[in-house]
């Protein structure tokens, strides 16, 4: 499908979840399980909270926006920031339609049936186009992936007594992930 064609498909399938991978292939993807949702519920409304304090940063963004990839994959990171000067630079016809950024930051959260390896090779993808700082929280097991863009890999955190930091990506925000249990 074209962009256009793509983006038409997904408007006559607004209540499915739809990423197109860099091979153009479209993937569907089922509603989160309410476990899930509530924890991203928690995941934004913390992200919000900084966001609040700091509104002249960027724009933060929920599992619903979707953005074109450089390398023409389509994701929609369950949590994602964009700095305002990127934002700011788009028309208002590219803002809606899925903006043709990588935003610096990403959160994908990991559900149960999620395969790792999959998950993994995403936050890789959202590196390699772009992406300063991922994330990767997976729950159940109380870890979390961090995914650096300057460093080969990612760093492993186990166990959920923690914080996670923006870094200078998002300088002063701190995710409690106690509140993701």
């Amino acid at each position: 499908m074209s962009e256009a064609e793509f983006f038409d498909f997904c408007q006559q399938h607004r209540k499915w979840r739809i990423e197109r991978n860099a091979q153009q292939e479209i993937l569907i993807m089922a509603p989160t399980f309410s476990l899930t949702g509530k924890r991203n519920a928690r995941l934004i409304g913390q992200l919000y909270t900084w966001w609040n304090q700091h509104p002249e940063a960027g724009e933060i963004f929920d599992s619903n926006a979707g953005f074109t990839l450089p390398n023409g994959a389509v994701r929609s990171p369950d949590a994602s920031w964009v700095p305002a000067a990127r934002w700011n630079a788009l028309s208002p016809e590219q803002r809606e339609k899925f903006a043709a950024i990588c935003p610096p930051f990403v959160v994908e959260l990991r559900s149960k049936t999620d395969s790792l390896k999959v998950l993994l090779a995403k936050m890789e993808e959202y590196r390699e186009n772009g992406t300063q700082l991922g994330w990767l929280l997976s729950c159940d097991d109380e870890t979390a992936y961090i995914f650096r863009a300057e460093e080969p890999g990612y760093e492993t955190l186990e166990g959920f007594e923690r914080e996670l930091s923006g870094e200078d990506v998002l300088a002063g925000f701190a995710l409690d992930l106690r509140k993701l249990r």
